[in-house]
C-alpha cells in the first residue's frame, strides 16, 4: 500500500507496482450520473437554507443530518447483522489517520467557502468557478506524487484560468459583492481538489461511508463552536430551511458524495472531477427554473471558456490516467 504523506518519495496510487487498468463498468458511469444529479441539487438547497441559517450553520446541519442518519444506520446494521467471517483489517497507519482528519478539515473549509460564495454571487458562477477543481486536483497530483504535465494540460489550464478571470472582471464594477463571491468559489475549488486526492488515497483502505462519516463527524466538531460564537443559530427555525438541510444531508451528502466516494474504486480523482464539469450546467438550469437567474453574454462566454480549458487540460494523457491500485486489504462497506 502507498504511504501518504511520508518522508519517502511520494507515489501515486496509479504508479504502484500492483496498479492495473480495471475493465470498463457501465454501471459505474450510471452511478456517476446519479451522483452528479444529487450533488447538483446542493446549491439550490443551500440557497433555501441560507434564508434562515448562515453559511457555517448550513454546512453544520448538512453534516449533522448525514452523521445522525447514516451513523445510526451503520450502528444498527452492525448490531443486527454482525459479520463474523470478515477478515481482520491491518491497523490504521499514521498517514491514514492524518488523511482521515484531513478529509474532514479540508472538506469543511471547502463547503463553508462555497456556501459563502452563494451569498454573494449567482448559482451558475459559483458552480462554474468551483468546478475549476480538476486543475487543482491535477496540480496536487504533481506536488504530492510528482506527476508530469504535457503541453495540452498546461494550455488547457491557462485557458480555464483566463475564463475565470473574465468572470471576475465582469463583477469588478458591481457594488453587490459579486467579486467576493467569485473569490470564495475559487478558493473552495482549491480545497475540493485536495479533498478528492485524499478520498482517492483513503479508498484503498476504507469504504465510502466510513470516509464520509469521518468527514461529517470532524466537520461537526469544527463548526459547532464557530457557528455558536459567530452566527448564534445552530439549527433551522423555518420549515423551508429545515427541509433544505435535510436535502443537503440525505441527497447531496448521503447520496451524491457517497456515490462519488464509492466510484473512486473504479475511476481516478481526475476523471471524476472532469465528469463533474457537467454539474454547473445542471445547477444553472435548476437555478433558472427556481430562482429565475439569468446569464449575461459575458458570463456565458466565460462559462464556455472555462469549460473548454478544463476539458482540454483533463484530456491530456497525464490528467486522464484512470488506473488504480488494487486494495491491499478488504474494503469495509
Amino acid at each position: 500500500m502507498t504511504t501518504f504523506p511520508s518522508s519517502e518519495p511520494a507515489i501515486s496510487p496509479q504508479q504502484t507496482p500492483n496498479a492495473s487498468s480495471k475493465p470498463f463498468n457501465p454501471w459505474a458511469i450510471a452511478t456517476l450520473c446519479l451522483a452528479l444529479v444529487a450533488v447538483s441539487c446542493a446549491p439550490i438547497f443551500i440557497r433555501f437554507s441560507e434564508t434562515d441559517l448562515g453559511a457555517n450553520g448550513t454546512v453544520l446541519n448538512r453534516f449533522l443530518v448525514f452523521v445522525l442518519c447514516f451513523g445510526t444506520g451503520r450502528i444498527f446494521s452492525r448490531l443486527a447483522l454482525p459479520d463474523q467471517t470478515a477478515p481482520e483489517n491491518p491497523p490504521i497507519t499514521r498517514s491514514q489517520w492524518l488523511a482521515l482528519i484531513g478529509v474532514g478539515t479540508i472538506s469543511t473549509i471547502s463547503l463553508v467557502l462555497w456556501a459563502l460564495s452563494l451569498q454573494y454571487t449567482t448559482v451558475a458562477k459559483s458552480m462554474l468557478l468551483n468546478n475549476l477543481t480538476p486543475i487543482f486536483t491535477s496540480l496536487g497530483g504533481w506536488l504530492l506524487w510528482r506527476q508530469r504535465f504535457d503541453s495540452r494540460f498546461l494550455i488547457g489550464m491557462g485557458v480555464a484560468l483566463t475564463g475565470a478571470i473574465a468572470l471576475g472582471l465582469e463583477d469588478i464594477t458591481g457594488t453587490d459583492g459579486l467579486l467576493l463571491g467569485d473569490l470564495y468559489a475559487l478558493l473552495s475549488a482549491v480545497f475540493l481538489g485536495m479533498y478528492f486526492l485524499l478520498v482517492e488515497y483513503l479508498r484503498q483502505r476504507f469504504g465510502a461511508t466510513t470516509i464520509l462519516l469521518w468527514r461529517g463527524a470532524i466537520g461537526v466538531v469544527l463548526l459547532l463552536p464557530v457557528v455558536f460564537f459567530t452566527e448564534g443559530q445552530l439549527f433551522p427555525t423555518t420549515i423551508t430551511a429545515g427541509l433544505a438541510v435535510v436535502g443537503l444531508g440525505l441527497i447531496s451528502e448521503g447520496l451524491g458524495q457517497r456515490l462519488l466516494a464509492d466510484c473512486m474504486e473504479q475511476f481516478s480523482a481526475r476523471f471524476i472531477s472532469l465528469f463533474l464539469l457537467l454539474e454547473p450546467i445542471i445547477s444553472a438550469l435548476l437555478a433558472w427554473a427556481i430562482f429565475q437567474e439569468q446569464l449575461s453574454p459575458l458570463t456565458g462566454l466565460g462559462f464556455a471558456v472555462v469549460l473548454a480549458g478544463v476539458y482540454l487540460a483533463q484530456s491530456s494523457s497525464v490528467a486522464l490516467q484512470a488506473t488504480s491500485a488494487e486494495p491491499a486489504s478488504p474494503i469495509p462497506s
